[in-house]
């Protein structure tokens, strides 16, 4: 054998092999990304979340297992946070618009879960929720008041959260879909907000 046909095969051989490598690191190709392949395995089997108590903006306690029997969309924010949270509490609004008025609060319901339950007290979540049309009822704010279900709540829906220097948070984004079984569905970027009604509308 040739040196440059012992060069080609020797190629070959180092792209099949990074190829196959490849194929079974991202799932066949599906998920090039740590946040790709946590949503390829959502869709593939889907997640329970914890029976967590939250307080709402009116000071009421609830647990996440009241939602059971309805399509729940979730997402995660602080009040003080100026620019990713902004854009999700618009997304929340276009989807809440998006679905029939009549399957609000009976087939379907939205909840924003502050992961800043020290500062965002349920005046502050009322503020905030005003700013963007919640009501209170369909589409609530809340926060989980023990430190340990918040950790366990944000490792089940795969939200990470850091504190920066300047008393705010570095935090992922997404909007996510609890199914009537108590169980995380699906995840969805948060600029693609009539998408996620779409598919809300499928399953009602």
């Amino acid at each position: 054998m040739s040196t440059i046909v012992r060069g080609i095969v020797s190629t070959a051989l180092v792209v099949a092999c990074g190829t196959a490598a490849f194929w079974w690191g991202t799932d066949g190709f599906s998920a090039y990304t740590a946040e790709a392949a946590r949503r390829a395995d959502i869709l593939r089997a889907p997640r329970p979340v914890p029976t967590v108590e939250l307080e709402d903006q009116d000071g009421r306690r609830f647990r996440l297992d009241d939602y059971r029997g309805r399509l729940l969309a979730v997402e995660f924010i602080y009040t003080r946070c100026m620019t990713v949270c902004r854009s999700l509490g618009v997304a929340f609004r276009q989807i809440r618009d998006a679905v029939p008025p009549e399957s609000l609060g009976r087939d379907f319901a939205l909840l924003s879960i502050s992961f800043d339950p020290e500062r965002d007290d349920p005046a502050s979540l009322k503020a905030y929720g005003r700013n963007f049309g919640a009501d209170g009822e369909h589409w609530r704010l809340a926060r989980v008041r023990d430190a340990a279900e918040l950790t366990a709540l944000l490792d089940a829906f795969g939200v990470v959260v850091i504190p920066d220097r300047f008393g705010g948070f570095e935090h992922n984004a997404a909007i996510h879909l609890v199914g009537r079984d108590g169980r995380l569905v699906e995840i969805s970027d948060l600029d693609q907000p009539l998408a996620f009604a779409g598919k809300v509308r499928e399953k009602l």
